[in-house]
């Protein structure tokens, strides 16, 4: 690094944001956002743990041999089998990365079992083994923050002894503060013999809501790296959100004079597409990326919109790649002109997709006055091209509703290219929908979520319902949007039991998750 106020940008999306229960995305899936990090400049892209499952290092795999742009990392606990497999993975990238770990707090140094003085051989073992396959490795000692501070230096000391370019600072468990983060990067910079010749790194959890004043925090005590996911997306509470920190640079830049190479215009688009592929939705008051982000309702914030949007924007909605304005579509509108709008929402498509989407744009335009922006952005979410997706589809959907339970539903599916009907009572016409499902389609899988949002105002509004299942383990999540909820509902849930289905048959039965590596912060 040539400019000392350069920050690296590293994106866990793909392996921590993954960690998050219901969040697996499929390899297409783990693909495309690949490769929408590589474009919109993220330094490094965390793509995975490769030990993990086959399907979790072909993915590394692939992604580290179609990066352009990007270091591509893979994860490996503190032992040889998982290092090999992570250096097997990331070895033909244009740039490789090998991250390691071990947790050195009291808590974690149970898990496995060691002593300090066996912690720290097993360290300067495997951060030497890393170092001889690839020459850049980063080291992490989970759960720093609760690591006695002289054996935090102890252990960092031997890391960067046994080549380790990076040093990562995890606050595993989101449990410290601005003050105490930045004084930790300061002092370990200081105090540690060769800490000047790696790059300190912070990667910090919201368990207490103060993950981006914790990284921030950091890197103006002299951390040059900070990790973190799109939307935040993680375990528990989440990780630190990649927009948060590079807005928050970008916009002041004037009592944090710091550089980021994110192109902030594709903020927005990768933000929905994490959201769609991940099934976690955006809260509308998130920051940068939230619906209500840029939304003005109160009188006066609109009188001084009008006059001079500094008044209380400052951001442009354009730096994040929102358009400026929010133009309306109706049934009318031609070709040409989805085409751009949708090119303007960050959605570039060759002439078939356009044609397959228009027809639902139409379809939609015939139901609703008119189609807003968000309309589209959820008619994209919904337009699947994944085979997956297809082995189960819904093709008829009637229910009969009244104040007397039960509700009853009568439904056909296309199974397999077969048209199978089934009816079926439930409490209210959405559990009927899923009850007539499985009776044509059944399984034992469990319902962990189901969740229900308008995507624009109005009583002809789309609703976006986001159903995740779970079955032996195996996650699915599966989301669609309708005028009709209740439709919205069942094309969710058959979608999350096509996902099932192919995840079960990858994994014979088995969660990715089963290997144990916890949270490498």
């Amino acid at each position: 690094m040539t400019d000392a106020n350069r920050v690296l940008i590293f994106d866990t999306t793909l392996r921590d944001g993954e960690q998050s229960p219901g969040a697996t995305m499929s390899h297409a899936e783990k693909l495309e956002i690949a490769s929408l990090l590589d474009e919109m400049g993220v330094d490094i892209i965390e793509a995975g743990f490769p030990i993990a499952s086959e399907g979790d290092f072909a993915a590394v795999s692939e992604i580290a041999r179609a990066a352009q742009n990007a270091t591509i990392c893979g994860l490996a606990r503190a032992n040889f089998k998982d290092i090999d497999r992570c250096w097997e993975a990331v070895k033909h990238a244009k740039s490789p990365r090998i991250h390691t770990f071990i947790g050195t707090s009291p808590l974690h140094r149970q898990i496995p079992n060691l002593t300090q003085d066996e912690m720290a051989d097993r360290i300067h073992e495997t951060v030497t083994h890393a170092r001889n396959l690839c020459d850049n490795v980063q080291w992490s000692p989970m759960d720093a923050t609760r690591t006695e501070f002289d054996y935090l230096c102890r252990v960092i000391e031997i890391a960067i002894k046994a080549g380790a370019t990076t040093i990562n600072i995890p606050d595993t468990v989101g449990y410290t503060a601005p003050r105490e983060s930045a004084e930790l990067i300061r002092r370990l910079i200081a105090e540690i013999p060769g800490a000047g010749d790696v790059v300190f790194a912070t990667h910090c959890h919201n368990d207490l809501g103060m993950a981006t004043a914790n990284s921030l925090a950091a890197v103006e005590a002299g951390a040059r790296q900070v990790e973190c996911t799109i939307n935040g997306l993680g375990e528990r509470a989440g990780n630190t959100a990649l927009e948060e920190v590079v807005m928050a640079v970008k916009t002041r830049h004037d009592i944090m004079p710091f550089t980021t190479g994110v192109d902030t215009t594709k903020i927005m688009h990768i933000s929905r597409r994490v959201a769609t592929v991940s099934g976690f939705a955006v809260q509308p008051n998130k920051a940068i990326v939230g619906k209500n982000a840029f939304a003005h309702e109160s009188g006066i914030h609109q009188d001084g919109m009008l006059k001079n949007p500094e008044n209380f924007e400052i951001m442009r909605p354009e730096d994040v790649g929102l358009s400026a304005t929010n133009l309306v579509m109706g049934k009318h509108s031609g070709r040409a002109a989805l085409r751009s709008k949708l090119a303007e929402l960050g959605y570039e498509m060759g002439d078939n997709q356009l044609k397959d989407v228009f027809v639902r744009f139409k379809e939609l335009a015939d139901r609703k006055k008119e189609v807003f922006d968000d309309d589209l952005v959820a008619l994209m979410r919904d337009a699947s091209t994944d085979p997956a997706d297809e082995y189960l589809k819904v093709k008829f959907l009637r229910v009969v509703c009244g104040t007397q339970a039960p509700q009853s539903a009568d439904i056909t599916l296309t199974v397999a290219g077969e048209d199978q009907q089934a009816t079926a009572q439930g409490d209210g016409p959405v559990d009927a929908a899923f009850n007539a499902v499985k009776a044509i389609y059944p399984h034992n899988a469990r319902l962990q979520l189901y969740q229900v949002h308008a995507v624009t105002e109005g009583t002809d509004a789309q609703a976006t319902v986001t159903v995740r299942m779970e079955e032996d383990g195996v996650l699915a999540t599966g989301e669609a949007a309708d005028t009709d909820t209740v439709v919205a509902s069942a094309k969710a849930y058959v979608t999350a039991l096509n996902r099932l289905r192919v995840r079960k048959e990858k994994l014979g039965g088995k969660d990715t998750r089963e290997v144990s590596y916890k949270d490498a912060g």
